[in-house]
């Protein structure tokens, strides 16, 4: 199994990450490097990923930006 990231602008067009990811083996690894990475993604373009297993969506959009309080 592969789990990968799609990396968008907030209106859904996909735009290439500014930290290259890998394929990741489980889904905890994808997200933790998300959860390290998002900065440095959010300032290179991307708003929002999806995540996916073997080309099925699991779940997403998700925003990188912060909660707004």
């Amino acid at each position: 199994m592969a789990w990968t990231w799609r990396f968008e602008k907030a209106d859904g067009t996909e735009v290439p990450p500014a930290v290259e990811p890998e394929e990741f083996t489980t889904q905890g690894d994808a997200e933790s490097w998300v959860g390290e990475a998002w900065k440095e993604l959010l300032a290179g373009g991307a708003e929002q990923v999806t995540l996916f297993e073997d080309g099925a969506k699991i779940y997403g959009p998700m925003s990188l930006r912060a909660e707004e309080s």
